[in-house]
């Protein structure tokens, strides 16, 4: 798996803006991609990230490839933020098991 990061600073004026348009959008992922979050900085809230998951390294350069401008950079662009990308392989990988559930 591959994760990538998008960064950019939004003003506070476009915060609700971010959230509906990913609301609406952040459902509509590209078949090579896992998930995806939209964070926002609790230190520096007018910093937000996009992390998505993607199936490989191979996947995401396949998306990259068949699009003009990724989804996520138009989606910072929308709200006048440029994004910068970084990208990470996933070295080891967690997930909660449903069935242990501790409040009982």
């Amino acid at each position: 798996m591959v994760m990538t990061i998008l960064e950019a600073r939004v003003d506070p004026s476009k915060w609700e803006a971010m959230r509906q348009s990913y609301t609406t959008g952040g459902t509509k992922l590209p078949l090579q991609m896992v998930q995806t979050f939209l964070l926002q900085s609790v230190s520096d809230p007018t910093i937000w990230r996009m992390a998505s998951v993607w199936k490989s390294r191979s996947a995401l350069e396949e998306y990259r490839e068949s699009v003009e401008a990724p989804g996520g950079v138009l989606f910072f662009r929308h709200v006048g933020a440029e994004p910068t990308l970084s990208i990470f392989d996933v070295a080891a990988h967690a997930t909660a098991d449903p069935s242990s559930d501790s409040s009982v």
